[in-house]
């Protein structure tokens, strides 16, 4: 899915460019491509920069896709959270912010 939404939020990329994005390395990133290749969520293109290269774009499926995992995401966590009170809401985001923000990312 992070490859799907960095192609959505980042449009067309090389291997290299989605790994960096993704946070993975470039082997990782070859794998996740070529399971998405062969599931019909992304497709490789001829790099309009450079046409030895090649680059990854999304497809509607792949677009369906993503779309679908991320309604299916946001309606868990409101379910999860529909027992919190507006002030535990707040709190939990702010905890959570806490958290993300001091989670080890690499260089």
């Amino acid at each position: 899915m992070r490859l799907l939404g960095a192609l959505v939020a980042q449009g067309p990329g090389s291997i290299s460019e989605l790994a960096a994005r993704i946070g993975v390395d470039q082997p990782r990133t070859s794998r996740l491509a070529q399971a998405a290749i062969a599931a019909g969520q992304v497709r490789r293109e001829a790099d309009p920069a450079d046409a030895r290269r090649s680059i990854l774009v999304i497809t509607d499926a792949g677009r369906a896709v993503l779309d679908a995992t991320l309604t299916q995401r946001r309606a868990a966590v409101e379910t999860a959270l529909s027992g919190f009170t507006d002030g535990e809401r707040a709190e939990f985001a702010r905890l959570l912010t806490r958290f993300v923000e001091a989670w080890p990312r690499e260089p």
